[in-house]
């Protein structure tokens, strides 16, 4: 029986679910037009995650009750976004593999935060968190970046990186959220999931 539905195309979210038994039914969404979402003069990275997440939370609510007739419109949405912020600046998904260099570079022997927000929406009610990890690179020679992009595991992640795969020998240091880098921190998704009273 669904609990919740899930927003989002991440298998990884999806997995992170299961990992603490929250049954679900994953929701194929159409996307915003775009790969990413354009960042708004003056917006800082964790307003904009904040605001992406938002705005996934609400296509979703939208199609869901556009679908009334196979899904049920009572049920919770989980939606969530991730950014990875380099000082101001964000690295979003690469576009290719030159793209996916430039961004790897920019990681190498330096400290980023990821962020990642949540929102659960339910009965009218919003119920959002953010979570903020700060991620420390090692130097990255180029023959590992060329092997690491060779694998194509950057494409599709933010930052280009997927903390729980080969990156994983990249970094040095976490301080923060394992799951918020992944994609879905669990420990505020939890939380959300107990205010809204699930």
């Amino acid at each position: 029986m669904t609990a919740i539905y899930l927003a989002s195309a991440s298998p990884r979210r999806s997995e992170l679910l299961k990992q603490i038994n929250i049954t679900h039914t994953v929701l194929d969404v159409p996307a915003a037009p775009g790969e990413d979402e354009p960042r708004h003069i003056g917006e800082s990275p964790c307003e904009y995650v904040k605001r992406t997440a938002q705005d996934k939370a609400e296509r979703a609510i939208a199609w869901v009750q556009s679908q009334s007739d196979v899904l049920i419109s009572s049920l919770p949405i989980l939606t969530a976004d991730t950014t990875v912020a380099l000082g101001d600046q964000v690295l979003g998904k690469p576009r290719d593999d030159e793209d996916a260099r430039q961004i790897l570079r920019s990681l190498s022997g330096t400290t980023h935060i990821v962020y990642t927000a949540v929102v659960l929406s339910h009965a009218g009610h919003r119920f959002e968190a953010i979570s903020t990890s700060r991620v420390s690179f090692k130097e990255l020679s180029e023959k590992e970046i060329t092997e690491y992009i060779d694998s194509k595991e950057p494409f599709g992640k933010a930052g280009g990186y997927g903390i729980q795969g080969l990156a994983a020998k990249f970094i040095s240091n976490l301080a923060g959220s394992y799951t918020g880098v992944m994609g879905l921190p669990l420990f505020e998704t939890a939380k959300l999931l107990n205010q809204a009273g699930f």
